[in-house]
């Protein structure tokens, strides 16, 4: 199994942040912070699988062609491959906690789609 990620990194995104909070055998912990008005790429792995968990405020979610509107305390789940994206069409920064599954924990494992930052 190849991980990459250790407890306590951090990145920085033109969205927001993350950070991871637990590191496991075939699974990491991450927060992520989406800043008002802002959107991660639409994308896909190749090798995890996600669950989402809204911790404070509302996102709206890309699940391949349905667009959900997630409340705090929402569970969304993405499978290996599935397209996704979340969205903070709000006035304040929107938390959600992602668990990643898989053998292949890495964060270049992301194939993106759309990108309002001119990452595609």
């Amino acid at each position: 199994m190849a991980v990459t990620y250790k407890v306590g990194e951090r990145g920085e995104r033109p969205w927001g942040t993350w950070e991871v909070l637990a590191v496991g055998d075939g699974y990491i912990v991450k927060r992520i912070i989406v800043n008002p008005h802002q959107k991660l790429s639409l994308q896909s792995h190749e090798h995890r699988a996600e669950h989402w968990v809204i911790a404070i405020g509302t996102g709206t979610v890309t699940l391949d062609d349905k667009i959900i509107t997630a409340p705090q305390d929402t569970h969304i789940y993405i499978k290996p491959q599935q397209k996704h994206r979340m969205e903070n069409a709000t006035d304040t920064p929107m938390v959600f906690i992602e668990v990643q599954a898989g053998d292949t924990l890495d964060e270049n494992d992301i194939i993106r789609y759309e990108d309002a930052y001119g990452r595609t």
